[in-house]
């Protein structure tokens, strides 16, 4: 009997699948309208890098954290752009990855490893990203070994 194969993680599928970015900060501004309007759907808030929460956020808690994510954005990220925040939809947005101004790497454009955002907001229960990538190590090794 051969065991079923394992079903990918949801989350996982969302977080890897299409994103827009909110390249102006007037875009911005009309996806938090659009986060606040809904801010009891139930959204994860997610630091990358700390355990993933294990339950929804409150309401106030979301409007707390689109307000001090805004002003952190606005502030540290000195440009007349945005182009650091992307939903999967940013009309109606169940997924949104935040870069973090002061560690973006390359968070556009093609990479097979591409950087983790700073945080996410999903509404779909999150798993440990840094979880999933291999050691940088274990790359190297691999790379080495199968090029």
């Amino acid at each position: 009997m051969t065991a079923a194969p394992e079903r990918p993680d949801p989350f996982l599928q969302a977080f890897r699948g299409s994103f827009t970015s909110a390249l102006r900060w007037p875009q911005l501004d009309a996806l938090w309208e659009g986060v606040r309007a809904r801010a009891d759907a139930g959204w994860y808030l997610y630091a990358v890098g700390e355990l993933p929460p294990s339950a929804p956020a409150e309401r106030d808690q979301v409007l707390a954290f689109v307000a001090e994510i805004d002003a952190l954005l606005r502030a540290e990220h000195d440009e007349d752009y945005c182009g650091i925040v992307y939903a999967d939809d940013p009309c109606a947005p169940r997924l949104i990855k935040i870069y973090d101004p002061n560690n973006l790497g390359v968070s556009c454009g093609f990479s097979d490893n591409p950087p983790l955002p700073g945080w996410v907001m999903s509404l779909l229960p999150p798993c440990d990203l840094p979880a999933t990538r291999p050691p940088r190590g274990r790359q190297r090794w691999w790379r080495r070994i199968f090029g």
